[in-house]
């Protein structure tokens, strides 16, 4: 079982959509993040001076469905994000909407270290496939002792706790129960749940995994979008885009891999092809109990005393 973090939320200015800094107990590093409206207030923080790593998040251009992330270093932040504010024509970048920066409360991040982490964080987000990285080339991750590096696998995976927390989900790795070696089970991970249609031959496979609703490779969707225009259409076509839902050579779709949607509804509206409720669409495999209900009897499990049952 996971154990319980200590998280360290700060608004630096006591409004919900201002800067704001995060730190997690007995971790020496430190998160300032903000919109791109409070770059001015945000450049002249001492963070900003020192050596760290930070993102530039935003939709992407070409799909704003798509969430858009530069991964960058410099030993003067500030210096790099005035660069990074200037239109596109004059080498700026004008897709990011947020900034997000990492350095270290006792500032023994070094270059060579955050040349590594740099590295290492690119390599992540595009493993985990949650966006749409503006990095042209990746560099290498550089040389550091073994000591450096294990300091920094340690730092990195506090940067992955953090972040998601801060509503920057793009180095969440993709739980993939289908894969041939599939990653140990998380903590939170439902039972197999179905949609099956006898007159449309849908038969589509899922199960919830740490918050998301993940369609299993293999689950068989309509083969064209047939509800009103709106809704989880832009998702539908975008999975057909980018060859999640392919051709199965007949009237079908086919999920080509594992695909986490954010709800059992915007799942069950792409296998359907049209606005459904996932809460009653999903049933479980094993009982045809409904999503919702077997939800509820987690619920009224929960608040059984020790040693009763249902």
């Amino acid at each position: 079982m996971n154990t319980g973090r200590s998280l360290r939320l700060f608004l630096v200015d006591g409004t919900p959509h201002g800067l704001l800094t995060a730190e997690i107990m007995n971790w020496t590093g430190h998160v300032l993040t903000g919109p791109r409206s409070r770059l001015a207030e945000l450049v002249q923080r001492d963070e900003c001076a020192r050596t760290g790593v930070y993102f530039l998040i935003g939709p992407d251009p070409d799909d704003s469905l798509r969430t858009r992330v530069y991964i960058g270093e410099s030993d003067d932040v500030a210096q790099r994000l005035k660069q990074h504010n200037r239109p596109e024509e004059q080498g700026g970048k004008d897709f990011w909407e947020r900034v997000c920066l990492i350095t270290s409360k006792d500032q023994n991040l070094t270059k060579a270290h955050v040349k590594y982490l740099e590295s290492e964080l690119i390599t992540v987000a595009s493993a985990a496939g949650r966006c749409v990285l503006g990095n042209g080339t990746v560099h290498g991750n550089g040389k550091l002792p073994e000591s450096d590096r294990a300091d920094m696998a340690f730092f990195l995976e506090q940067i992955r706790i953090v972040l998601p927390v801060l509503g920057f989900e793009f180095l969440r790795e993709q739980v993939k129960p289908s894969a041939p070696v599939a990653p140990a089970a998380p903590a939170m991970q439902s039972p197999r749940f179905r949609i099956e249609s006898a007159r449309q031959t849908l038969l589509a496979y899922g199960q919830e995994i740490d918050g998301e609703f993940v369609v299993l490779k293999g689950s068989r969707a309509r083969g064209h979008w047939v509800g009103v225009e709106g809704g989880y259409q832009a998702l539908f076509q975008q999975l057909v885009a980018e060859g999640v839902l392919v051709a199965d050579g007949g009237e079908h779709l086919t999920f080509s891999d594992d695909y986490a949607f954010r709800s059992p509804s915007a799942a069950a509206a792409v296998v359907y092809g049209r606005a459904a409720n996932g809460r009653t669409s999903w049933v479980l495999e094993s009982t045809g109990q409904t999503y919702a209900a077997w939800q509820e009897q987690q619920v009224e499990r929960a608040e059984q005393p020790d040693g009763e049952s249902l």
